[in-house]
């Protein structure tokens, strides 16, 4: 650098920084001074530079808040300074203002389309926002810029099964399992996908390759017992529920699924007997009400195909109760139907 106000506003950054920032940040904040004075900087340009080292320094000293402002004061004076938006992204990241995080990941991949970092960060933050079109969207390029980075394709399989689309969470997960096969998480996420797409032998695939990888993983054998059900091996189901309340005693899940699966095998005692516990553990578990009373409709006949009234009582008082819990589920109507049936027979 020729001109010696340059000079001497190098050297004063850099006296900065190294008095209150890490190596990595000295270099990293010398290292984009030198670019912008290379590439020929106006005063504005240096103003806006001269702020961001400003920012990286309270940065590292935790003041976020004092970061932010100097942050929003050097893109004021350069709209088009990338690094000082992503810093932003990441500064109100940390703060938990994800609105404002997202805008400034957005426009510092606008100005930088071809960040990662940018991507990637903002496709946490809109999943942190529970906007899991977005979130695919911007994990997405962060495939299309690194493809052979794992996280990034989980992650979008992920972000798309939520939207729910299917399709591109199947293509997704397959590229994340060419990455690395032997991640578990990656197998059971294929197998959601399947089961969800009501293919539920593929499932069963999937979810038995990630048991192989993450033996006795509650989780992960209650998916599988689940799509067992599906496919009318109750026996499987059950050995597998079972092994589960083994290890999880308090897994409402678990319980919930055993009593359906001995419904299923026709052992109604013990079906009553876990929805009841499904029910102890959580209240407000509508299916598992609504299965209790059926439950208890199965277990009240008597031989002469009248229902005791006692047992007609509390099943008709759990169905209401999956009512009030959630009015707008699934079979709905039969429920209903049920319910007006038992109390006129």
């Amino acid at each position: 650098m020729s001109n010696n106000k340059d000079i001497r506003f190098v050297t004063r950054c850099r006296k900065a920084c190294c008095a209150s920032c890490s190596e990595t940040t000295v270099a990293f904040c010398i290292g984009i001074i030198s670019l912008f004075f290379s590439a020929g900087c106006g005063q504005q340009e240096q103003g806006s530079v001269d702020l961001y080292v400003d920012a990286v320094m309270f940065k590292e000293l935790n003041q976020n808040q004092a970061a932010v402002e100097k942050l929003n004061s050097a893109v004021k004076l350069n709209k088009n300074f990338p690094m000082a938006y992503s810093m932003l992204g990441e500064t109100y990241q940390e703060m938990q203002d994800y609105e404002k995080s997202a805008a400034s990941f957005e426009k510092a991949a606008e100005l930088n389309p071809w960040s990662f970092k940018d991507y990637f960060s903002l496709g946490q933050v809109y999943q942190a926002m529970k906007k899991p079109a977005q979130a695919a969207g911007a994990y997405a390029k962060t495939c299309e810029i690194k493809p052979d980075h794992l996280e990034a394709h989980i992650n979008a399989a992920k972000s798309y099964y939520e939207i729910p689309d299917y399709n591109n969470a199947l293509i997704y997960a397959k590229r994340a399992e060419k990455i690395d096969p032997n991640v578990g998480e990656i197998q059971k996420m294929l197998g959601d996908i399947y089961e969800s797409r009501k293919d539920y032998q593929q499932a069963e695939v999937f979810y038995k390759r990630a048991l192989e990888i993450d033996s006795n993983n509650p989780e992960i054998m209650t998916s599988l017992a689940v799509a067992y059900l599906k496919t009318g091996d109750s026996n499987s189901a059950k050995e597998l529920l079972t092994s589960v309340i083994q290890i999880q005693p308090d897994n409402n899940t678990a319980y919930k699924h055993l009593g359906f699966c001995c419904l299923q095998l026709k052992n109604v005692d013990k079906a009553t007997e876990s929805y009841e516990k499904a029910i102890q553990i959580n209240d407000k578990d509508w299916d598992s009400h609504r299965g209790l009373g059926v439950a208890y409709i199965l277990k009240g006949k008597n031989k002469d195909g009248t229902i005791d009234d006692s047992l007609k009582t509390m099943a008709l008082q759990q169905w209401r109760l999956s009512l009030e819990i959630n009015p707008e589920q699934a079979n709905k109507e039969k429920l209903l139907n049920l319910i007006e049936y038992y109390s006129k027979n």
